[in-house]
């Protein structure tokens, strides 16, 4: 037996999670403003505390032994646990305040983050809000390596759903219609399987829904136009060069400029997801309050 070698060193326990998310010993270095050789003293101290490897040589990179896994899997614990501290700590005080960290994608962040950020000036300016536009598939992993405290993220119905960890919750903010878009009247999309369309990336999950809803009309779509900006779809559609499946939130401040056909009831579903344990941190409370104020300041659109 080893004995008892007495509590390991919190830090170093960090930097180990942090190799396991990011992969490698410069991108830790980055993230936890360290020296790579000082990431590497840290990891070689660790595994003097524990008695075991924690890393073996995978190619030219490095992976974590089982008991490394081990260690991080009760690291997350022992943070989540100091999370739920930081937000107990913070509801006892008597004013809100502090840094939130913020990732949201892109027709939330032109639709939903000005009107919450002006409620949160008017309502708590010792509040700051560090906002960045992220799609879910990199943004979501941020919130594991501690990039985000709160990420706005979507999903689709009718496709699996992804893999979540379980240091995530996941909370409901609305349900997004998701509208057929075009510049002159269709009887159904049965009509439009000839027409050029513009969809988001390939491996999106907003790609692989409209591709789903196109075969079920019996037809495979002729994606001429590729983009992530959601306001080149619609631009496409009002100049009659392509058809889109469109979000009602892309129309927050305008009137659309492209027929609209939401008779199929198809919809995406809105979401705030953050670390397990965080949730009751009087930030996190008071910023999913500012982003529903904004959803509830939305037009209403029917039809």
């Amino acid at each position: 037996m080893n004995g008892v070698r007495g509590v390991y060193n919190l830090r170093r326990l960090a930097v180990l999670r942090e190799l396991k998310y990011r992969g490698t010993l410069a991108a830790v270095a980055s993230a936890m403003s360290y020296s790579p050789s000082a990431v590497s003293q840290q990891l070689t101290l660790l595994e003097s505390e524990v008695g075991a490897p924690l890393l073996e040589r995978e190619g030219r990179g490095v992976r974590l032994t089982p008991q490394a896994e081990i260690l991080v899997a009760r690291t997350e614990k022992a943070l989540r646990e100091l999370e739920r501290a930081e937000a107990e700590i913070a509801a006892s005080l008597r004013e809100v305040s502090g840094t939130i960290r913020v990732a949201a994608f892109q027709t939330a962040m032109l639709a939903l983050m000005p009107v919450a950020l002006t409620w949160l000036r008017e309502n708590h300016p010792r509040i700051r809000v560090e906002a960045s536009q992220a799609e879910p598939h990199t943004s979501l992993p941020g919130l594991l390596t501690r990039d985000f405290d709160l990420v706005i993220d979507e999903t689709f119905p009718g496709l699996a759903p992804p893999a979540r960890a379980s240091e995530f919750e996941h909370h409901l903010l609305c349900e997004d219609a998701m509208r057929l878009a075009t510049s002159t009247p269709v009887v159904s999309l049965a009509d439009l399987a000839e027409h050029p369309w513009v969809m988001e990336p390939a491996g999106t999950p907003a790609r692989a829904w409209a591709t789903a809803v196109c075969h079920a009309a019996g037809f495979e779509p002729d994606v001429a136009y590729v983009s992530a900006d959601m306001r080149v779809h619609a631009r496409l559609v009002e100049q009659g060069h392509a058809v889109a499946f469109l979000p009602d939130m892309l129309w927050f401040d305008r009137a659309p400029g492209v027929i609209l056909d939401g008779s199929a009831g198809h919809t995406r579903t809105v979401l705030a997801t953050i670390r397990a344990g965080a949730g009751e941190h009087p930030l996190i409370q008071t910023f999913l309050t500012a982003i529903r104020h904004a959803i509830g300041e939305l037009p209403a659109r029917t039809g």
